[in-house]
């Protein structure tokens, strides 16, 4: 996830309820954060995020999907349908099972939109032979008029693409809201503080059951890091608190800098381990990435491994945020910091996924993409069966996970499948962390079989 740092003034909001939406509200609980946590106030400063998607798309604008034979052929890479991935994630005994994220609903922000995302959705499921959901579409702030020679509103059109598709593909029956935000910046930027603030107010109404964030900035970009200073992103945690309180899950990309992240003018990387916003905080569940090996059946020709081409599966220890107790059982990994990434999912460009997009009337047709853009929205569909499975939010599943972790050596019916691999997550010259046995950050707690995992989510949720 590529991060950049600029400053400009604070769009108008519009209210959900100016949007059209339908306005629930939801009893409060209380929560305890993990570490320094202020209330939004207007003194927030203007940090600003990329998003993930940005650079990890190799084809663009081809007629219909391909095998995965004749991509390799073509561009060297194998490239998958939403079809393969559900083999390969064991989704399809779920759906036998009634268990398709209905009822639910699935959370996504992203600047600008795309204009033809319904659209794209309709033709993406239609391919597959998937029945197409309605997504609802929440213009925060004055967002405005599409213009397709605008690379900012173009990069942030093929993220949204990606992250409807991939949660849709997963969850074919949840409820898809899509948050569009304003921004005027360029080079695919958008403000942290409005995102922040279009969470909290569907939160705030009760709309969604999980929120998925691909975009993040680097810890040290934000003020007053240099001098060990952290209520920047302090003042910033606001909707990650209304989440908890509110049952909410939330999840972001870990990013794919590999150990590193973008420098603040979001041209360079850091020479040393670094982190990135939102993935780091420990009321966010941190989503990395892997490689899938499939043929095509969908059938696994190898297990999953580190993603690492074409970027790097974010992960490292957090430079913010200390160990939370969550995290207790790993502390021989993490040390006394948050560790990220939590789990992963497919994410290598080398395996990316099929999309359709018409937005660009140029480069209308079918791309590959990958990047944790891709995992995080992939893991909210699997939130999203689980929550169903639940009849309930699991909210803040970090508890939940870690203990179906601590059994997962011995027990498989935990869902949870180890990536160890021994390769890492290194990326510009800056050496990562290996995928060995158990815990790491590269893939977090590994990957999951969602025949297993899902219905063992939702078991360990219902005791929390």
């Amino acid at each position: 996830m590529h991060s950049v740092r600029r400053t400009w003034p604070r769009a108008a909001a519009t209210t959900a309820a100016a949007a059209g939406l339908a306005l629930t509200a939801v009893a409060a609980a209380p929560v305890t954060g993990t570490v320094t946590a202020s209330a939004h106030t207007s003194a927030v400063p203007r940090t600003v995020a990329r998003p993930a998607v940005a650079g990890h798309q190799l084809v663009r604008a081809v007629g219909s999907p391909l095998s995965i034979e004749e991509c390799r052929t073509k561009w060297k890479i194998a490239c998958y349908t939403p079809l393969q991935y559900r083999e390969a994630y064991d989704l399809n005994p779920l759906y036998k099972a009634g268990i398709t994220g209905k009822g639910r609903t699935i959370v996504i922000v992203d600047s600008f939109g795309s204009p033809t995302v319904q659209h794209d959705l309709d033709v993406y499921s239609k391919q597959f032979g998937i029945p197409s959901a309605k997504v609802q579409v929440v213009k925060w702030g004055n967002v405005p008029k599409w213009d397709p020679k605008n690379e900012d509103m173009l990069g942030w059109a093929g993220e949204t693409t990606l992250d409807v598709e991939m949660a849709h593909a997963v969850a074919p029956d949840a409820k898809i809201v899509l948050v569009e935000t304003a921004v005027a910046e360029t080079e695919g930027t958008t403000g942290l503080p409005e995102m922040m603030d279009a969470e909290k107010a569907l939160i705030d109404h009760g709309i969604g059951d999980v929120i998925t964030q691909s975009f993040g900035a680097t810890e040290n970009t934000f003020p007053g890091f240099d001098k060990g200073d952290f209520s920047s992103i302090g003042k910033l945690r606001y909707a990650f608190e209304a989440a908890a309180r509110n049952h909410v899950t939330v999840l972001a990309s870990s990013g794919d800098g590999g150990a590193t992240d973008n420098t603040a003018d979001g041209t360079g990387y850091y020479h040393e381990r670094v982190n990135s916003w939102p993935s780091s905080d420990p009321l966010v569940t941190s989503v990395g990435g892997t490689q899938l090996h499939l043929d095509d059946a969908g059938r696994r020709t190898a297990p999953e491994s580190v993603y690492n081409d074409n970027g790097a599966g974010g992960g490292g220890q957090s430079h913010v945020f200390t160990r939370p107790a969550f995290q207790n059982g790993v502390k021989n990994v993490v040390g006394d910091r948050r560790g990220t990434p939590d789990i992963s999912m497919a994410a290598a460009v080398n395996g990316g996924a099929w999309i359709y997009s018409s937005f660009d009337p140029t480069a209308t047709g079918w791309d590959v993409s990958g990047g944790t853009s891709e995992s995080s929205p992939l893991f909210s569909g699997i939130v999203a069966l689980a929550d169903q499975a639940a009849g309930k939010r699991l909210g803040n599943i970090h508890e939940a996970l870690y203990s179906l972790y601590g059994r997962s050596a011995y027990d498989r019916s935990t869902g949870i499948v180890d990536v160890n691999d021994g390769t890492d997550n290194s990326y510009q010259g800056v050496t990562g962390y290996p995928a060995v046995n158990g815990y790491d950050m590269a893939t977090g707690v590994g990957t999951l079989d969602a025949a297993r995992f899902v219905p063992a989510l939702a078991r360990e949720g219902r005791r929390g």
